[in-house]
């Protein structure tokens, strides 16, 4: 599909993400020369196109105080993963579950959810809570906290045809 000048102007506003600000699709519509009411349908039609799969939120976990963060793999029976997911997804402190499908036998994993917490102790805690609220103590899992941080921003549609230029 070919991107018209005004959808490109969008996706460039969008590169650095939305602002904050009380009307953050009217102030990217100001950077790309158009309304809020026209960035929002803009929007609604490239995400039905296909060409914006979605638009996230990126928090910055680490600056309020949340150091502790492991991410949770889960062994579970794949006709129940669906249902699994969702109530996990559910659960208090989860901030992120999907599935993904296991390669075994070196990483038998199906099942994943994302849990930060201020201190190592507390989100160990939570994880047994939510293994004992599924009834998941039977399922095997591993638990990989972070020690590392990377970079984290939105797409660059254009970053190539920029450097290119």
């Amino acid at each position: 599909m070919e991107l018209s000048a005004a959808d490109r102007r969008l996706l460039a506003a969008l590169e650095g993400g939305l602002p904050l600000a009380p009307r953050p699709y009217g102030a990217v519509g100001e950077a790309a020369g158009m309304s809020e009411e026209e960035v929002l349908a803009r929007l609604a039609r490239l995400q039905e196109d296909g060409l914006v799969k979605r638009l996230g939120l990126i928090v910055r976990h680490h600056e309020i105080g949340y150091r502790a963060n492991a991410m949770v793999v889960w062994k579970v029976p794949e006709d129940e993963a669906d249902r699994l997911g969702a109530a996990m997804a559910a659960c208090p402190g989860v901030t992120l579950c999907y599935r993904r499908r296991a390669s075994p036998p070196q990483w038998p994993y199906n099942l994943y959810c994302m849990i930060h917490g201020r201190a190592r102790p507390a989100v160990l805690d939570r994880i047994e809570a939510i293994a004992a609220t599924l009834d998941l103590a039977a399922c095997p899992r591993a638990v990989l906290f972070s020690i590392r941080r990377f970079k984290q921003r939105g797409a660059r549609y254009f970053a190539r045809q920029a450097e290119a230029e």
